[in-house]
């Protein structure tokens, strides 16, 4: 493979060149942005006072990584727990109850990108009525418990298998998530097609999943790749799961010398700050946040269930969704530029800017947003005083709680981001 693509596909690029944008932005040099430092001091308050409100002031270590354990949790429901009880009854080992978990989290965190302002899931045993990102968390808990993902001739219902995914149609989907004319989810064709896609790398790459393509054999593979049984490498479950999805993503991401790429995208800014003697694709800003978040979800089990560490965890960044980008636009960070936005409104037809997902508005808005959230951890374990917080932690107590929260006191009707794209169902 090319270097300078090989690059892309890893993690360094991301925040490198993320940071490369910001001192863009410092410079005053952005497209489409205004960027007011000074106001980090407000955000920085907002979200630490979040933090603190639900954690404080003895709590910190309680905070999870931002990750998909704690979405099957809403409602005060221990949804997690009761399945590992009766696995427990089904007399399943730890590493069979963790590979299962592997099964369930990969298949729910690709299904989740995003779900619109309108969807909304039932749940009949609970009574509740959930949406966004908690909603899809338990709607495909409830199509791993019914057997959607392991297909008909699987011994066990509660797992996934490559087959089965390969399988999996819109009609499937619709029914699982109760979508229809009343209750419309936003790219559920892109949905399945991602699972489909997910099936046949997962059955391509029997040396990771076996000869089934089991999400879950991931740990096995993990564990006998590793040097310590106590520690896992983070950069081998990156490369994995670089392996396994950049071949499921939608054609119409970039493409170098006909390698797909993921999600990665040109950005003027960067073509701008290019002089003669730039590497091949340097205008190209990787951000790979489904898949951030996928690992980030996926080391959760690992740790509780099998009690293993993870080293080179701080290769992972923050994540350029709408809810962390959404915080830094509502507090005043970032600004869209007057012609910019007009663009955005143009297309949209309403009262907030839209943009595609790839457009150079969103590419640069995401930038920032990761190099943000770097400034944001360091300003905050500073305010903490000695309390260590990772990343992943305060994305979870902190930036993301803070869009959603803030989007839901400026826009009730919705709870939407002040900037709104068209996605496919596949990224944010």
């Amino acid at each position: 493979m090319d270097p300078q693509i090989e690059e892309l596909l890893g993690l360094e690029a991301v925040r490198t060149r993320a940071h490369t944008v910001l001192k863009l932005a410092e410079e005053g040099r952005l497209n489409h942005f205004n960027y007011h430092p000074e106001r980090m001091e407000d955000a920085t308050d907002y979200v630490l006072k979040l933090i603190q409100r639900d954690f404080g002031p003895d709590k910190y270590h309680l905070i999870p990584p931002h990750g998909r354990w704690q979405h099957f949790e809403v409602g005060g429901v221990p949804r997690i727990a009761t399945l590992l009880a009766q696995w427990d009854e089904d007399k399943c080992d730890t590493t069979e109850k963790t590979r299962r978990l592997i099964d369930l989290f990969f298949v729910s965190v690709l299904l989740d990108a995003g779900a619109g302002d309108f969807w909304k899931f039932n749940e009949s045993q609970t009574g509740l009525t959930l949406n966004r990102s908690e909603g899809i968390a338990v709607a495909a808990l409830h199509m791993f418990l019914n057997g959607d993902f392991a297909g008909k001739d699987s011994s066990v219902k509660h797992t996934a298998n490559g087959d089965a995914l390969r399988n999996i149609n819109v009609d499937i989907l619709s029914r699982g998530l109760q979508v229809d004319d009343a209750n419309p989810m936003v790219g559920v064709p892109a949905r399945a097609d991602i699972l489909r896609k997910l099936g046949e790398s997962l059955v391509n790459l029997k040396d990771i999943f076996g000869p089934t393509g089991r999400p879950g054999n991931l740990v096995d593979y993990l564990i006998a790749k590793s040097n310590d049984s106590g520690k896992l490498d983070y950069k081998d479950l990156w490369n994995v799961l670089q392996r396994l999805l950049i071949p499921i993503w939608p054609t119409d991401r970039t493409h170098l010398n006909g390698q797909p790429i993921g999600d990665a995208w040109p950005l003027r800014a960067l073509s701008q700050q290019s002089g003669p003697e730039s590497k091949p694709y340097s205008n190209i800003q990787p951000f790979h946040k489904l898949t951030q978040w996928l690992a980030y979800s996926l080391m959760v089990p690992f740790s509780r269930l099998l009690s293993v560490s993870w080293s080179n965890t701080e290769l992972g960044t923050g994540l350029p969704e709408y809810r962390n980008g959404g915080m830094l636009v509502d507090m005043g960070v970032l600004e869209l530029k007057t012609e910019s936005l007009q663009r955005g409104l143009s297309l949209s037809g309403g009262s907030l800017p839209s943009f595609g997902a790839g457009d150079d508005e969103i590419v640069e808005w995401r930038a920032m947003t990761v190099a943000l959230l770097d400034v944001l951890h360091t300003k905050i374990l500073t305010r903490l005083d000695g309390i260590q917080l990772s990343l992943p932690q305060v994305l979870e107590a902190g930036s993301w709680k803070a869009g959603r929260e803030l989007a839901a006191a400026k826009r009730p009707e919705t709870k939407c981001s002040p900037i709104l794209n068209f996605g496919d169902g596949t990224l944010f």
